[in-house]
């Protein structure tokens, strides 16, 4: 007769295994190697979304919107004539 896994009875096993003092299965059970790159995927997935939602605003917002040539949203004199056009003195 097999019994079912619930939470107290996998508690329990596993308070067994502490006590018999076989590992308890833990994260650091993965290699080195993995454990970095997820650490390193959790870290920079924000920042890669913002970069995205930057690149894609501006795309949108200069083609889109602003019905500016494709072409000219990669340039950097169109941000700088831009810049230079809001924070002007005049």
């Amino acid at each position: 007769m097999t019994t079912a896994r619930t939470p107290e009875r996998e508690q329990e096993r596993v308070a067994d295994q502490v006590k018999e003092g076989e590992a308890a299965p833990s994260s650091s059970a993965r290699p080195s190697g993995t454990r970095i790159v997820l650490w390193l995927l959790r870290k920079s997935i924000v920042p890669l979304l913002m970069l995205v939602a930057l690149v894609g605003g501006l795309y949108a917002g200069y083609v889109l919107l602003g019905k500016g040539p494709a072409e000219d949203v990669w340039k950097w004199e169109t941000w700088k004539h831009m810049y230079d056009l809001i924070f002007s003195n005049e």
